[in-house]
């Protein structure tokens, strides 16, 4: 049994929360690779080390004193190094970073210090083997990474032995430090499974797993359990807050599961994450995996007589919606009918263009406008296998006095996407999650 498994900045804000980590890696043995991101906020009003090392590279541009803002940033690894009674020589290392910042550092260069460091410290603490990401996770030249020369450079390193490694970073083919986009160390922690053939990945957060729905709308929302990868897919793509795409699909990709867990919570079995699960209860009542959404959705709708008839009526309508760089989230047609909703923030501006345009090329009896929509979707991999579910939502819904405005469900019955006014979309997530989950 091989897990690696990644924590992030909450989860080393200070001295007491890495012994939490310590305590949390001691418990099992066979998580011998670890991945850390550098370390987050301490309390309310505090700062995220990373903003601190952006906001000395914006000092250092405008040739404006950084000194301050670096104190900071050394004092709190110094803080954490002395609280555990380490004797790790960082002075020596903070003057030479200082030098090099006044000689002229990439941002890249300086912000991966945030993430070194704390390897630097974890490892120490730890007792296991620091190795850079910069031996080991390489970018192509156009930014993507090398995952081959990647995964094949981090076995080589971590055969045998206990390491930490710096997430957010790797290298260039010309030896530079390149970061990835922010939350890249859940990347890392992701690549590192995916090279290792880990056996599982467990991203340690302050949360304990991915909730079944928004906490703002639903307070006391329980921990989904088990989720497969389509369905977080879903959940994610309609405006959960989960895992970047990117951290998911090098372990998606090799059948690695995924397990979100708190360290703040470690008895607490999180979220895992799979392709698909063998062995789902027979006699479970349950079929909403996660109830997901968000505002700020337009339906545009068009009527034409005889439109279903013609071959290339979507394509045309499709076109002039790309051709505006309006991306049609979601499409449920009728006869004659085809309703497009989209995203606000995409249309506003273009909103006149492209209802001119489809006037001028289509030619409708009736072009709609219905403003001030929610979108949601009811996702669970087990209602394919639950005859009405859909008749079910529907009637606790009608029967709450909410009106379903638009109804979108694919053939493999993994989600149902319902489109309700703004004012109903709260109301309506707190129904379906009262009378199908609680």
């Amino acid at each position: 049994m091989l897990k690696v498994a990644k924590f992030g900045g909450s989860s080393l804000a200070d001295a007491a929360q890495l012994r939490k980590v310590k305590d949390i890696i001691d418990r099992d043995p066979s998580r011998t690779c670890i991945v850390v991101s550098a370390p987050g906020k301490r309390f309310s009003g505090d700062h995220k080390i990373t903003d601190l090392l952006y906001l000395c590279e914006a000092h250092l541009k405008y040739g404006v004193s950084f000194d301050d803002i670096y104190e900071m940033i050394c004092a709190r690894y110094l803080e954490i190094r002395n609280d555990l009674g380490l004797s790790l020589d960082l002075e020596s290392e903070f003057d030479e970073l200082r030098r090099d910042m006044r000689h002229g550092l990439s941002r890249d260069d300086i912000v991966s210090r945030g993430e070194y460091f704390s390897a630097r410290l974890m490892a120490s603490f730890l007792g296991y083997e620091f190795i850079d990401a910069k031996l080991w996770l390489t970018f192509n030249l156009d930014g993507t990474i090398d995952t081959e020369k990647s995964y094949e450079l981090l076995r080589i390193a971590a055969e045998g032995r206990k390491v930490v490694i710096p997430g957010f970073y790797g290298v260039m083919p010309d030896g530079h430090i390149r970061l990835m986009d922010r939350g890249g160390s859940d990347i890392t922690g992701a690549l590192a499974a995916a090279a290792l053939d880990a056996d599982v990945y467990e991203n340690w957060t302050d949360v304990s797993g991915i909730l079944m729905a928004d906490p703002r709308i639903v307070p006391n929302a329980k921990t989904i359990s088990r989720v497969t990868y389509s369905e977080l897919r879903e959940l994610s793509y309609i405006g959960a807050q989960v895992l970047h795409e990117a951290s998911i699909f090098p372990v998606r990709r090799k059948n690695i599961p995924l397990n979100i867990r708190n360290t703040n919570d470690p008895d607490h079995a999180g979220t895992m994450i799979q392709e698909s699960f063998d062995d789902e209860p027979v006699n479970d009542p349950g079929f909403i995996t996660g109830l997901a959404g968000r505002k700020g959705f337009s339906i545009i709708t068009i009527t034409k007589s005889g439109m279903s008839s013609k071959v290339d009526s979507l394509r045309r309508i499709v076109e002039i919606f790309e051709k505006y760089n309006v991306t049609i989230s979601y499409a449920p047609t009728g006869i004659d009918c085809f309703s497009a909703v989209v995203e606000n923030q995409q249309l506003d501006s273009r909103k006149y263009a492209v209802l001119a345009e489809l006037q001028k090329e289509l030619k409708p009896d009736d072009i709609t406008v219905t403003e001030q929509i929610a979108v949601f979707a009811v996702v669970g991999r087990r209602m394919v296998s639950r005859s009405g579910s859909s008749a079910r939502i529907f009637e606790v819904l009608g029967a709450n006095g909410i009106n379903i405005r638009m109804i979108s469900q694919g053939p493999e019955e993994l989600n149902i996407i319902i489109g309700v006014k703004e004012s109903d979309f709260n109301p309506a997530i707190r129904v379906i999650y009262e009378n199908f989950v609680d």
